[in-house]
């Protein structure tokens, strides 16, 4: 966890005050409503995102209250869109812990999660934030386009490398990228540098998934292979290589596994292996480093200063991560 601290020195200060800024959004009159989001907010994650809000306004200026607005935001429709993903999955944990809908059920779950995003609405529409609104509004409506494309692919198994990479950076990437460019549109930078933040959180978040695709193969450090993915059957980047290396009649004995057999873990085991052999970790790898090194070149264009430092470590970071 070190790595985490020295990434978030340059804007410790504005990190703690946001935690008080953020309970405070979550506050409701419904006794409740309070109990849910205070369990909401006890068990967050490592908080990535407000990350990368300080970090990409600092770049440029000292992080304003319109910077914590912006965080804040972020947190509240991405929280929103966690409440609702659970229902939709049907999860009972999220980060190890019991969902929102496995405690109080479905029905309030959705109506969490429709506050939590009238709360986001509203924080940006008192403050007039009409910037901040657009681009987060864009990231969470990219982030549905990309889950319902994904739906429709998952029926067919017909994923291609094109189709695969628009399905990340519209579910994963487009958050990051808010980030990034609402942090530097908070402190007022021009509009080439908002783009160009928006672009690094681009390229960031779609290593980010590259790093989580290879986690199911057990790649690198990370220990056994889960089979999570071919169990849920999502298409990822070392499947969708190794099926394009492989004959007509491997093809479809694999596609048939991940359809048909996918909680077998003897057939599981023999598509991880399959794709491990034909070099399909490999490729996702080159691929996810070659994001990285394209967001880091970016990165350049900017003041060098602290906070750069730290984005530049936080790009690192969410491609070495072990979990």
């Amino acid at each position: 966890m070190r790595i985490i601290e020295q990434i978030k020195a340059p804007i410790l200060n504005e990190i703690d005050q946001f935690e008080q800024k953020f309970k405070q959004s979550m506050k409701s009159n419904v006794p409740l409503l309070d109990k849910i989001t205070h369990y909401i907010v006890k068990r967050k994650g490592k908080q990535l995102r407000p990350l990368f809000v300080f970090l990409s306004a600092k770049v440029f200026e000292k992080p304003s209250e319109s910077t914590f607005r912006a965080a804040a935001l972020i947190e509240l429709l991405h929280t929103a869109s966690l409440v609702h993903d659970d229902v939709v999955d049907d999860s009972n944990l999220r980060r190890g812990f019991l969902s929102v809908n496995a405690l109080w059920k479905n029905k309030i779950a959705v109506l969490v999660g429709d506050f939590l995003l009238s709360r986001g609405l509203l924080l940006s529409v008192e403050h007039k934030e009409y910037d901040l609104l657009e681009i987060v509004s864009n990231a969470v409506r990219e982030m549905a386009e990309g889950e319902l494309l994904q739906i429709e692919k998952a029926r067919k198994l017909d994923i291609s490398e094109d189709v695969y990479f628009e399905i990340i950076r519209q579910k994963t990437a487009s958050l990051i990228a808010s980030c990034c460019a609402s942090g530097a549109q908070s402190v007022k930078a021009g509009a080439d540098q908002v783009e160009q933040m928006r672009l690094f959180g681009e390229l960031t978040g779609i290593a980010f998934q590259l790093k989580d695709d290879l986690f199911d193969y057990g790649s690198g450090d990370i220990g056994k292979p889960t089979g999570i993915d071919i169990k849920e059957q999502k298409m990822t980047l070392p499947l969708i290589f190794a099926l394009n290396k492989a004959s007509f009649f491997e093809k479809r004995k694999l596609i048939n596994i991940v359809k048909n057999n996918n909680n077998n873990p003897e057939k599981v085991k023999y598509v991880i292996d399959f794709v491990q052999s034909s070099g399909g970790i490999e490729y996702a790898q080159n691929v996810m480093l070659d994001y990285r090194k394209r967001a880091i070149e970016i990165l350049k264009h900017f003041p060098e200063n602290e906070a750069r430092n730290s984005l530049q470590q936080l790009v690192i970071y969410t491609t070495e991560r072990s979990q």
